[in-house]
């Protein structure tokens, strides 16, 4: 990696990665540099998510900044068990925080939710840019197939979101 791209801004690689470019995915993977980068970024998401939940107050906003920077270690953490261990993918744990925090960058729109009559379209629209953000993120991170990275993703969302079904019951 040349040292132009090793100091790519991080805004730069916002738009790159909003714009599902697999070079910035494979530029972040190997950037060490870039992990506080991708926490920056999911730190900015969720306080735009913050905000179009509006009327919650800052206490809610700032709750939900330490939950997303949380929710982005675990999975994270469980996508590179799921990804490298089980499906033989090659990454670290750092290469996935890289790759996934970055994938999370349409989320920034989260704050149109506010909008009236669409915000419900607008939340539904960046789950899926997301989801395909992040499906981009970890087959650039792991090295496999898309067959694989879509896998990954869903064992993933099933590994965290039974035990979080079970706990909210």
């Amino acid at each position: 990696m040349t040292d132009a791209v090793a100091r790519r801004p991080m805004l730069e690689r916002m738009k790159r990665a909003a714009l599902l470019d697999v070079h910035t995915y494979e530029e972040v993977e190997a950037d060490r540099g870039a992990t506080g980068q991708a926490a920056a970024v999911v730190a900015v998401v969720a306080a735009s998510q913050g905000i179009g939940a509006a009327g919650l107050g800052l206490p809610v906003i700032l709750a939900a900044v330490v939950a997303s920077l949380l929710g982005w270690l675990v999975w994270s953490g469980v996508t590179y068990l799921i990804g490298d261990k089980l499906l033989g993918g090659t990454a670290t744990w750092g290469e996935l925080l890289r790759t996934i925090g970055f994938a999370q960058t349409p989320g920034v729109f989260g704050a149109l939710a506010l909008l009236p009559i669409v915000g419900g379209v607008v939340r539904f629209v960046l789950t899926i840019w997301v989801l395909v953000a992040g499906i981009i993120a970890i087959r650039q991170a792991l090295d496999f197939g898309t067959g694989k990275a879509i896998l990954t993703a869903l064992l993933g969302w099933l590994a965290l979101a039974i035990p979080m079904a079970l706990l909210s019951a």
